[in-house]
């Protein structure tokens, strides 16, 4: 499921590079959360959650299988 995770973050890494940020894949567990941490701009930024929820969680909520749950770390 790593594979996948890091596959589909590939899709949405160029929109949060675009505004000075990144995202980088920490873990993915067992029981379907998915740990990342969010870098650079998207690191400090109040809309975080959002992009994090809205943005990640979403896309790897359709992409792959399995996941339940994106945190950040």
């Amino acid at each position: 499921m790593k594979e996948q995770v890091e596959k589909a973050l590939g899709k949405i890494r160029p929109m949060l590079q675009a505004d000075g940020g990144d995202v980088e894949l920490v873990s993915v567990e067992d029981d379907g959360v998915v740990k990342v941490r969010l870098k650079g701009a998207c690191g400090g930024c109040p809309m975080s959650t959002m992009t994090l929820k809205n943005g990640i969680e979403r896309l790897l909520k359709q992409e792959v299988p399995g996941v339940r749950e994106v945190l950040s770390v």
